[in-house]
């Protein structure tokens, strides 16, 4: 019996178990042999916002809280979730373009939300087109384009967000064309919201002209929001100075005149519902109602409003445009239509005109598009830019288009200096988009490429970002690209390539990824793995000028690592692992750190992979310290901390290197410090002192700075109380220093944990105390 029942219980077992393996692994293999796009159901040009809305619609149907029955549900929908949250990353979605999954680690998409988040509280407003989602990278230009914006800041687990959003729906639809509606997810811009000062929500904002008003949401009907932000209330006193001030400036002006009484009137405008801080002066000071009566002065008996261009005058037939409405979406229509087209440029105008002034050209190809309108209100934005505004007909002037390299409509920079030096605009075909556009890339030093431009045999350094426009993460680096591009003018050269235009230069350089950086330095080329910022890439090229990192084959780390007898680092890495390209940034940061201290290196696995093998690594990134001890070359250790930031390696590296400093006991405190010939300065610590471990290796390297000039000694204040004591010493770290002048003496406190800054300031004391020190003894060594 027991040997019967010891074969039957594995197999009721294996019943059990077996159809569960089975489903995880018909999981495992669905998900693997569809690529992230295809389980979203988007294509590979979809925008973060198009990404959204398919893994809504996924996340309501797929989740497991709706198919309790379905054992697999939870395994499909975990790598539904890790496709979102890898491609709604602009770094994380360029790492699976180019490496597919073995460039991600493991962690992104383990968790998820109930299906009632994504039902109620998923993308509040992603459905809703009169409302402008922003996030951090096109906040600042979308408030300070110059066009009014109403920004709602929300939260969506935020229950009055919820009973706002309907209203602001409709206010969205009956502003829109009027002032731009926009709205701010929290959740997801944390850190904007915070540098934005939003402590409560919904947070209610109007950013106009540089002015910022409003907070935690407050009732107030659209006709008070244009009331105060639109109208310049004219009255005799101030009619003819207001006109004639706008029209000397280039700009019209759209009055409304208002009767109170009788025929045609306008609406009146109460302002005792308004807040005080929207009220002017915080009172009311035109009384209970706003009455605008310019009869004598315009001779209008009656409510009107009309559109006076610059130049205008009631006495000039046809000059001036009335409008018979009081619709606020009829009048801006009106007056859209009314306002002049942009400058047509033809090839016989195109290069004398663009040779000395600065333009933003539309390019157009026949028919005009929804957003023509819109852009005759761009010479005023860019004015006081001194940017010109003008429109190009590649239909009429196919051959001018041709020669740039422009097939479809778009907007593009030309920054006064002839007709190859300019840059097309691949952000949102909106005003407030298009106008920081325009201002940022007249002050950079970016060009758009072709192949006649391109900078394959050039002398100088270029850096080249080949890109596609419908890539998100390319978008995300333009502007950064020009940051970079101001910081290293005179140095480097900027340009872009795109890639869905130009297959053949792209297929050149084998990109196989969107955005790709390529630095071209005379014959050396140099591809960019870092983080997509002006920091990272400045970083970036100050290494290639003076790398602090040694990239190390076979021959060189057996010949230096292995026989030189010095102290190395060494990352042995792989291009398409995500942590090692995540740690890259780090590894340079920390070797300048290092700098003259340890030497660090590099080995590309992928490169040399049997010789990576044949040095034991295992996984990627390995990081191995070699104490350089040449009686056993191949002895290291590795680095198996958790942080991988240039501070924590930094720390790691200097905890092998021999001590430059001294243990001080209260005898040899007195003896050498105290009553000695020599110079100190000195750390007191505490070993349970947090900070104080942190300061230890800084220093560790601060002694062997001073070296042959200051000694340095560390006071264990835990186990030499009563010397701490009489030092005078209340906290831990604490630095002194004792300059010798030939008596006894006391130390002198410096407010820093910096070594460089330390070294300069005792080097600084030591200057100024020279005249008494030139019978200075030379410091002994210890």
């Amino acid at each position: 019996i027991m040997v019967a029942l010891r074969a039957q219980r594995p197999r009721s077992v294996w019943l059990t178990v077996l159809p569960m393996l089975l489903t995880v692994l018909l999981v495992a293999v669905w998900a693997e042999g569809q690529d992230y796009y295809e389980l979203l159901g988007v294509s590979r040009e979809a925008t973060t916002k198009e990404i959204r809305r398919a893994f809504k619609q996924l996340a309501l149907t797929m989740h497991p809280d709706k198919n309790p029955g379905d054992a697999s549900a939870h395994e499909k929908f975990l790598q539904v979730n890790r496709a979102y949250e890898v491609l709604k990353d602009e770094d994380l979605r360029k790492k699976y373009d180019k490496y597919g999954e073995k460039g991600l680690d493991e962690q992104q998409g383990g968790r998820y939300e109930s299906w009632n988040y994504y039902r109620y509280d998923f993308g509040i407003y992603d459905d809703d087109l009169e409302i402008i989602t922003l996030d951090s990278g096109d906040f600042e230009a979308a408030v300070n384009s110059g066009e009014i914006w109403f920004i709602n800041f929300y939260f969506p687990r935020c229950s009055h967000c919820h009973q706002l959003a309907p209203t602001w729906r409709e206010f969205a639809k009956e502003m829109d064309g009027v002032i731009r509606i926009g709205a701010v997810n929290c959740g997801d811009n944390n850190h904007l919201c915070r540098r934005k000062g939003i402590n409560s929500y919904p947070s209610l904002y109007i950013y106009r002209s540089g002015q910022v008003f409003g907070g935690e949401f407050f009732c107030c009907s659209s006709l008070f929001l244009i009331l105060y932000l639109m109208l310049t209330f004219l009255f005799p006193g101030n009619v003819f100075s207001e006109i004639e001030s706008a029209f000397s400036s280039g700009l019209g002006w759209l009055i409304t005149f208002c009767s109170d009484s009788g025929g045609n009137t306008c609406t009146f405008f109460t302002l005792d519902a308004l807040p005080p801080e929207l009220q002017p002066g915080g009172r009311t000071i035109f009384g209970q109602h706003i009455v605008l009566c310019f009869e004598l002065v315009f001779q209008v008996t009656s409510g009107a409003t009309a559109l006076f261009p610059p130049g205008s005058a009631l006495n000039k037939p046809g000059s001036v445009l009335w409008l018979n409405t009081l619709d606020s979406k009829e009048i801006y229509n009106q007056v859209i239509n009314h306002l002049p087209d942009l400058e047509l440029l033809t090839s016989d105008s195109f290069q004398s005109k663009l040779a000395h002034h600065r333009w933003l050209i539309s390019f157009t190809f026949g028919n005009k598009n929804s957003a023509s309108n819109e852009y005759k209100k761009l010479q005023a934005f860019l004015r006081n830019d001194h940017i010109q505004v003008g429109r190009v007909d590649c239909i009429a002037d196919s051959e001018l288009c041709q020669s740039l390299y422009i097939h479809k409509p778009c907007m593009a920079v030309f920054k006064g200096l002839g007709i190859h030096d300019f840059e097309i605009h691949h952000g949102k075909d909106v005003l407030y988009n298009i106008v920081g556009f325009a201002r940022d890339s007249v002050r950079a030093f970016v060009t758009t490429l072709g192949p006649d431009n391109f900078p394959s045999d050039k002398k100088e350094p270029w850096l080249v970002d080949f890109f596609a426009p419908w890539c998100p993460p390319c978008r995300a680096l333009l502007p950064e690209l020009r940051k970079a591009s101001i910081q290293l003018a005179g140095q480097m050269k900027f340009g872009t390539l795109d890639c869905t235009i130009h297959h053949n230069l792209c297929s050149r350089y084998n990109i196989q990824a969107y955005p790709t950086t390529v630095i071209f330095n005379g014959s050396s080329v140099h591809e960019y793995e870092g983080h997509h910022s002006a920091d990272g890439i400045l970083e970036f090229i100050q290494d290639l000028v003076n790398p602090s990192v040694l990239t190390l084959d076979p021959s060189s780390f057996t010949e230096k690592v292995k026989d030189e007898g010095q102290i190395w680092a060494v990352d042995f890495y792989a291009p398409w692992c995500g942590p090692c390209q995540a740690l890259m940034p780090e590894w340079r940061r920390m070797a300048r750190l290092l700098s003259g201290q340890i030497l660090v290196g590099s080995v590309d696995c992928q490169r040399f992979q049997s010789f990576c093998q044949s040095q034991s690594v295992r996984a990627y990134p390995e990081i191995r310290l070699y104490p350089g001890n040449s009686r056993q070359p191949d002895r290291y250790t590795s680095y198996n901390g958790w942080h991988r930031d240039a501070h924590s390696l930094r720390t790691w590296a200097l905890s092998f290197l021999p001590r430059a400093s001294v243990d001080l006991t209260p005898e040899t405190f007195r003896s050498l410090v105290l009553s000695g010939r020599d110079h100190w300065v000195l750390d007191f610590y505490a070993p349970w002192c947090g900070p104080c471990q942190h300061f230890a290796p800084e220093f560790e390297v601060l002694a062997r700075m001073l070296k042959g000039e200051v000694r340095a000694g560390k006071v264990d204040c835990q186990a030499h109380y009563q010397t701490c004591q009489s030092a005078g010493i209340t906290a831990y770290p604490t630095v002194r220093f004792y300059p010798y002048l030939g008596k006894k003496r006391s130390g002198e406190h410096i407010n820093s944990r910096d070594a460089n800054v330390i070294a300069d300031t005792v080097r600084q004391r030591l200057q100024q105390l020279l005249p008494r020190l030139h019978n200075k003894p030379k410091v002994r060594a210890g």
